[in-house]
């Protein structure tokens, strides 16, 4: 399959999932009503004058195929949280990434610290059924989004209490994200279209990201001169799981936590009344 078509067949299945979630609704959003109130995420991430590690379990994805497929989320997300993580992230998505739901509850059971779910939220009913799985955070990828949608999802997260984290690749879908009101930005050095990284292009465009955004580098992190490069570049966190998942978790996680984050310029704002529409990439 290539690569450029592999955001798209993503998207595609997670509609059908979508479609079949709509049918209990009523009782997700039920669910998501009676979860215990959430974990700041927003506030894990900013430790001032220094990088905060989001560790992230994931058994395999599109790009590197198995990394670690019979690793289990609690045992995984306990050693990332006693090695310094500030947040876990746990891949839900079962048919790509070999993740799920299960994985979210165990990892948030056994750790302190907040626990963002990582999938491809489409739909508000993704949101209600993450807060009644005890997600304290949900990821939102531009790209996958329109404008509205976008900020759609981000008000209805508000309401829940989950932190979102806004994912972007370029300079427009940062200004998209700005615009839609993000206030934690990822940056991802991956092209979701691709698959390629480039981590010293993700690092400039963090750079340019306002102070009052938490920043977010995401792929490419593999070391801790990279960490470090991240920090000197003005991000708040990165974070990692292919690395972590496929060498020594505890070592990996103490290698990047606590370098030192330099402010931002904060030159890029948010998109004006030109920018992309509603169509692009709307599901």
């Amino acid at each position: 399959m290539a690569h450029d078509t592999i955001l798209e067949e993503i998207l595609a299945a997670k509609r059908e999932e979508v479609a079949r979630l709509q049918l209990f609704r009523s009782a997700i959003r039920g669910q998501a009503d009676e979860a215990p109130p959430p974990r700041g995420f927003e506030a894990s991430l900013r430790r001032p004058g220094e990088v905060s590690v989001v560790a992230e379990f994931k058994r395999r994805s599109p790009s590197a195929g198995d990394i670690n497929p019979y690793a289990q989320a609690a045992g995984v997300a306990s050693v990332y949280a006693s090695a310094g993580a500030a947040a876990i992230s746990v891949l839900t998505d079962e048919r790509y990434f070999g993740g799920s739901l299960d994985d979210l509850r165990s990892a948030k059971d056994a750790v302190g610290v907040p626990v963002l779910r990582k999938d491809f939220t489409l739909d508000p009913v993704q949101l209600y059924e993450a807060r009644a799985a005890g997600a304290d955070a949900v990821l939102l990828i531009v790209r996958a989004l329109g404008d509205a949608r976008l900020r759609e999802l981000l008000e209805i997260a508000g309401e829940l209490g989950l932190g979102a984290l806004v994912e972007a690749h370029d300079e427009e879908e940062v200004a998209r994200a700005l615009e839609a009101g993000a206030r934690i930005l990822g940056v991802n050095a991956r092209d979701l279209a691709t698959f390629e990284v480039d981590l010293e292009r993700s690092l400039r465009l963090i750079e340019e990201l306002p102070a009052d955004v938490a920043a977010v580098a995401e792929s490419g992190i593999r070391s801790a001169e990279d960490a470090a490069a991240a920090g000197s570049a003005g991000a708040d966190a990165v974070l990692v799981g292919g690395w972590l998942m496929a060498g020594d978790p505890a070592a990996g996680v103490e290698a990047l936590v606590g370098h030192p984050q330099r402010p931002r310029s904060g030159r890029m704002q948010p998109a004006g009344a030109d920018a992309a529409g509603d169509s692009d990439g709307a599901p």
